[in-house]
């Protein structure tokens, strides 16, 4: 296969088989699409050979929880509301109202469409490997394999849907099969995605949410992913109504039920895990959930921004990572950029722990890629080291955005951010240059994107408890000007 080299790059953050340290001046060679060496003096022969004056060379970020076919529509509706009713989120009156089929029949082009932005966004960013928790929808393999990530399909499914009928109480109509016909339809997406031939599709059993599966879908899902060796997700501690839902059925904390199932393991991740009994808004006696984690393994999905919108925040990610639990990210919402995300987990732990010191830029990079690959049960990403994949990002330490130079990482993270990174490789493929996206056309999905999110405003007032249009429940930020 072709080599690769990056020769003499200002920076390499670079893994010594323990944790990330950095480089200087070093090399990083890739055959096809495996690292073939990490430091200085590379002395083989190189098909192509990239200038690394003035760059940092830093592993593919890894995002463990994202949903591109429906979240980049919610731009400019979602970004201020919440339910007061119901302890701030917007889980359960609004989301459901704003969505591609709301006005009817989707176009076939719109879920494509989303997902396109989603993914182009995510590249741009830094991000190498996905979780996509998705419904299922035509083509999704082939248009996930077709943006060069390295794709963890994870269609969703469950036993109930949840709705309001007065913006105060949830309510779930449950399937009769409790889901299990659902489930049987998303292990074939996952039957695809492990046959298709650019080898880099992979699965991930996911059962919805906690609240809306049943306890034997809950427990078959695990059994199927043991059965396959995939890793498992649920969404679980992600809002009071469903920690008071928990407990009210089941006299147990989200986590701990999650434990007599069986269920919680080192293949195991949970989705945002941040209402547990340490919490202050639950005000439930201390059991130690925490610890429920560390002893068994299993990985938070930490996904802040779409929560900071809301007043709602994890106590704390500091201390998820001195209690010893494995903390991972994704971008649950828009805007899909990993960058932002790893900002916003350093910054709103210090704020919710008043502490400066309670949250290292360290151990923010560290979820985003060790703590991703050890979730997805992967030593091969997240990580610049020789046998690793050769999922690589190039930024351009000499952008004024990124000066002075110090700490490039830093740098990126708390200034920069995406708008300095130059150059994606994915599996040894080059997917982004110049800081443009080469494999899907960002631009024309952008457009459709407008167009189904119009068709979805015409939608709200039919799927509404209140009949509300979009303006009342979302109102623009101005009011329109007199004769306008």
């Amino acid at each position: 296969m072709p080599v690769t080299l990056i020769k003499s790059a200002a920076w390499v953050v670079a893994f010594d088989g323990r944790k990330h340290t950095y480089m200087r001046d070093a090399d990083v060679a890739f055959d096809g699409n495996t690292i073939i060496h990490v430091g200085p003096g590379f002395e083989g022969k190189a098909a192509t050979t990239i200038d690394g004056a003035g760059m940092l060379v830093m592993p593919g970020l890894v995002n463990v929880h994202s949903h591109p076919s429906s979240e980049p529509m919610a731009k400019g509706w979602n970004d201020e509301l919440g339910s007061p009713k119901l302890y701030q989120s917007a889980l359960y009156e609004f989301m459901p109202l704003f969505r591609a089929d709301a006005g009817g029949a989707p176009n076939p082009d719109d879920i494509p469409a989303s997902a396109t932005v989603a993914y182009s966004e995510l590249l741009l960013s830094g991000v190498t490997t996905l979780v996509d928790m998705s419904v299922a929808w035509n083509g999704w393999v082939d248009t996930f394999a077709a943006s060069g990530l390295r794709g963890v399909l994870s269609p969703m499914y469950r036993s109930a849907r949840w709705f309001t009928k007065n913006g105060y109480v949830v309510e779930y109509e449950w399937a009769k099969d409790e889901g299990m016909a659902a489930m049987e339809a998303a292990m074939k997406v996952l039957d695809e995605a492990a046959k298709h031939p650019s080898g880099r599709m992979s699965g991930m059993v996911s059962p919805s949410q906690i609240d809306t599966c049943s306890p034997a879908l809950i427990k078959a899902s695990f059994a199927e992913a043991k059965k396959r060796k995939l890793p498992f997700q649920i969404h679980a501690a992600q809002s009071v109504v469903e920690f008071h839902e928990i407990t009210r059925r089941h006299g147990m904390t989200p986590v701990e039920w999650l434990g007599s199932l069986g269920v919680l393991s080192d293949r195991s991740l949970i989705g945002h895990g941040i209402f547990m009994d340490h919490h202050t808004s639950v005000h439930w006696p201390r059991r130690d959930d925490l610890q429920d984690l560390v002893d068994t393994g299993t990985t938070v999905a930490h996904c802040p921004t779409v929560f900071q919108r809301r007043g709602i925040a994890l106590q704390t990610f500091g201390e998820y990572v001195r209690r010893g639990v494995n903390m991972a990210i994704g971008t649950d919402t828009y805007p899909h950029n990993m960058i932002e995300e790893m900002r916003a987990v350093a910054i709103t732990s210090r704020l919710v722990a008043e502490d400066v010191y309670d949250t290292r830029s360290s151990d923010v990079f560290n979820a985003a890629t060790l703590g991703g690959a050890k979730a997805l049960g992967r030593k091969d990403i997240g990580r610049l080291a020789v046998g690793a994949k050769a999922d690589i990002v190039l930024v351009d330490t000499t952008m004024a955005c990124m000066k002075p130079l110090r700490d490039p990482v830093r740098s990126m993270i708390y200034a920069a951010a995406e708008r300095a990174i130059r150059t994606v490789f994915v599996d040894g493929t080059k997917v982004v240059d110049g800081g443009k996206v080469l494999t899907m056309d960002l631009d024309a999905a952008s457009a459709q994107l407008e167009v189904a999110q119009k068709r979805a405003e015409a939608g709200v007032k039919s799927l509404d408890w209140a009949k509300r249009d979009h303006l009342k429940i979302s109102p623009l930020m101005f009011p329109p000007a007199k004769g306008s």
